[in-house]
């Protein structure tokens, strides 16, 4: 029986990119999202290919739906915590609770949440992985979403160090600028403006990513713990000034 992989948020853009990677690999995914209708023809596909891939409806915040899945196809050696949500620029004197805490609610305590749930009966050599955000190294009008990128930041830290002694590692992935529904969203004036911030000129394909989970998934990786891997095109080092 193949290992299972869950990968939460996977209906579409970066987690549909990273369930399928996960399938090729060899592994049995779980593909999770709030509504999983518009995955028929992806699972029908994989399975024509003899590849093991199962979509599952699950919301991330409600915590005995979690525990419901995680124990129907445990043991997970695997979890990839993609599933969240972007938000809206509000500068900070504006910004109301109720909109923290939506935030907060998927990209945080829905991290968190899989993660207890699922880890349970993980067995030694699993691997959890986050999907963070470059974004959480700050940025104005957007206090919320950073806040709640840090927090899963923080958390892969955290249990890293704590998870280390029972041989499952915590990694966590920040993608900068992907080409996603997100992005297309902008008006071809915004999209010019983020583009010019690029190194590469262009967004990264959702493949990126789900190119390093991969690796952070597989044998290769296990020595790697605790660490924030930054898939941005080096947008993080900085703009050269000469």
């Amino acid at each position: 029986m193949p290992a299972t992989a869950i990968v939460t948020g996977a209906a579409r853009g970066i987690g549909l990119a990273i369930a399928r990677r996960l399938a090729r690999d060899g592994f049995s995914v779980i593909a999770t999202d709030r509504g999983v209708g518009g995955l028929s023809s992806e699972v029908e596909r994989l399975r024509a290919d003899g590849l093991s891939f199962r979509a599952v409806a699950m919301d991330v915040t409600n915590q005995s739906a979690v525990a419901a899945v995680a124990r129907e196809i445990a043991p997970v050696t695997v979890v990839v915590n993609n599933a969240g949500i972007g938000a809206s620029m509000i500068p900070f004197d504006k910004l109301e609770s109720a909109e923290l805490r939506r935030v907060v609610e998927v990209n945080a305590k829905g991290t968190f949440i899989v993660t207890q749930e699922v880890l349970r009966d993980m067995p030694a050599g699993g691997r959890i992985i986050n999907i963070a955000s470059r974004g959480y190294l700050g940025g104005a009008g957007a206090g919320h979403y950073v806040a709640s990128k840090a927090a899963v930041v923080g958390l892969t830290r955290a249990l890293a160090v704590e998870l280390r002694w029972k041989g499952i590692t915590v990694n966590a992935v920040a993608p900068g600028m992907v080409d996603t529904d997100m992005i297309r969203a902008f008006t071809p004036e915004e999209m010019s403006a983020l583009l010019t911030r690029e190194p590469a000129g262009k967004p990264a394909r959702p493949e990126a990513i789900a190119d390093v989970v991969s690796f952070l998934a597989s044998p290769a990786a296990a020595f790697v713990n605790g660490q924030v891997i930054f898939v941005d095109g080096g947008k993080t080092v900085g703009m050269p000034t000469l």
